[in-house]
């Protein structure tokens, strides 16, 4: 593979201002390039978004080779006590390959009015929500199926999803600790909410690869692998705009098919891509929006080509100076406001009072009664007001101050701007976190959210 190419695509992410956060080529089983974003690193884990379903779905492929389910249980008949006394003849239907497929039958995602239906079971819930399409005739991209699997695995098993994957992928694989954001009662999403290294999410794509085997041990039944990455119905065309060509492709079981092998994919651009054609795996975090997506940027730049080994020295070179700029502005100056939050969406409620007082190389950044944030001038610093990490840069940019505040674990940050003139403040996302605007519960670890869920 040509590491010109790589650089080609470097620069074209600097010159569409795509933020990503890592990136993992791996080809033929060997690393020929890896980078990270400063202030992320290679140590830090990720907010992987939906691609936590496709390690849901390994999960589900294992304890159906297992023996203790099968792509034809029903809903209904695993989860019994989640049924609702009304249940529809369709939703009495429903198997674990219409979750899996995500062909329920539901006219969208029924996630959101599950919840509201049945605030305390969302297994409920889902069954409530009415049925527009007879099952297994329909792609509906649709979280709530995912959460079901998981809790369909638990029961079938005992142990909680994070535990049965810690014991039967993650610690063979020499992955320790993952981190799972929760449901209030401390279940996991299963949908989304796992936290993973880049390196861990390239591993996870070479396991597929290889057919579920790592070195010496079957981890995940071929026979499985095989299956959840094959095409199991047709995806069709929608209005988002990030059903672009390789959304269009078909999908699997928790996994999308793509124009060039499969991926898994998460929210703001958390993608495994696997191009077993090739033998390549590409593994990215990032924080895209919508008129930016990926994988089709790849397709440009990383499959195999004209290799030269003089351009190697250049492309390690560029990959160690990835970075994301601090602010830039003037240091010094202390500073207080309250928010605003008539804007969308705003980070932090109205009426929170902020204080900005210089320090040496930077500033501390008092938000409400929370500890203070570290902020740097003309660098990143670290700090954990509430658990989770948070990275800031800051500057003066005439009476106002701009600070950057990353929520490193996540592919989120906040725009914080205090105008000294006015005393008033906002604060922004870059892209508002799926799980709600709220900074606070962020930064939280565990983040646990949503209605409790029996």
């Amino acid at each position: 593979m040509s590491s010109r190419a790589i650089i080609a695509l470097l620069d074209r992410i600097a010159a569409e201002s795509i933020e990503l956060h890592s990136i993992m080529v791996v080809r033929q089983g060997h690393i020929i390039a890896e980078g990270w974003w400063a202030p992320y690193s290679a140590e830090r884990p990720h907010l992987l978004y939906s691609l936590t379903k496709s390690f849901t779905s390994m999960a589900v492929g294992m304890v159906i080779v297992d023996g203790l389910l099968s792509l034809d249980d029903r809903v209904v008949d695993v989860l019994p006590e989640h049924v609702p006394a009304d249940v529809s003849e369709q939703g009495r239907r429903l198997t674990v390959h219409h979750l899996l497929s995500m062909t329920a039958g539901h006219a969208g995602d029924s996630l959101g009015e599950a919840w509201e239906l049945e605030p305390d079971d969302l297994v409920k819930g889902f069954l409530r929500v009415p049925f527009t399409e007879p099952e297994g005739t329909r792609h509906t991209y649709d979280n709530a199926t995912t959460f079901i699997l998981a809790r369909m695995v638990e029961r079938v098993t005992g142990r909680g999803l994070p535990e049965f994957l810690d014991e039967r992928l993650f610690t063979p694989m020499g992955i320790e600790s993952p981190e799972w954001d929760r449901v209030a009662s401390g279940l996991a999403f299963g949908f989304h909410g796992l936290h993973l290294t880049t390196e861990a999410v390239a591993a996870f794509g070479e396991l597929l690869l290889r057919g579920g085997r790592w070195g010496d041990q079957q981890l995940v039944p071929r026979e499985w692998v095989e299956l959840a990455t094959r095409q199991q119905v047709e995806t069709l065309p929608v209005d988002d705009e990030w059903a672009t060509a390789d959304f269009l492709c078909g999908y699997g079981y928790q996994v999308w098919m793509s124009r060039h092998g499969y991926f898994g994919n998460g929210a703001f651009g958390q993608q495994c891509i696997v191009v077993p054609e090739h033998d390549l795996v590409i593994a990215v975090t990032s924080a895209l929006d919508e008129r930016q997506p990926i994988p089709g940027i790849f397709w440009d730049h990383l499959l195999p080509g004209p290799v030269d080994p003089a351009d190697d020295e250049l492309l390690a070179e560029r990959l160690k100076q990835l970075s994301i700029a601090p602010v830039s502005g003037a240091p010094g100056r202390s500073a207080k406001a309250t928010v605003d939050a008539s804007a969308a969406d705003s980070a932090l409620p109205a009426g929170t009072a902020v204080v900005v007082e210089a320090v040496d190389g930077g500033w501390l950044l008092e938000l409400g009664a929370w500890p203070a944030i570290e902020v740097g001038h003309g660098e990143w610093r670290e700090s954990s007001p509430l658990g989770r990490a948070v990275v800031a840069s800051g500057a003066w940019q005439g009476e106002t101050f701009v600070g950057k505040l990353y929520v490193i674990p996540t592919p989120h940050h906040v725009r914080l701007q205090l105008d000294a003139a006015t005393g008033i403040a906002t604060a922004t996302w870059n892209g508002v976190p799926l799980t709600g605007p709220n900074l606070e519960l962020l930064i939280q670890s565990p983040l646990m959210t949503r209605p409790d869920v029996a």
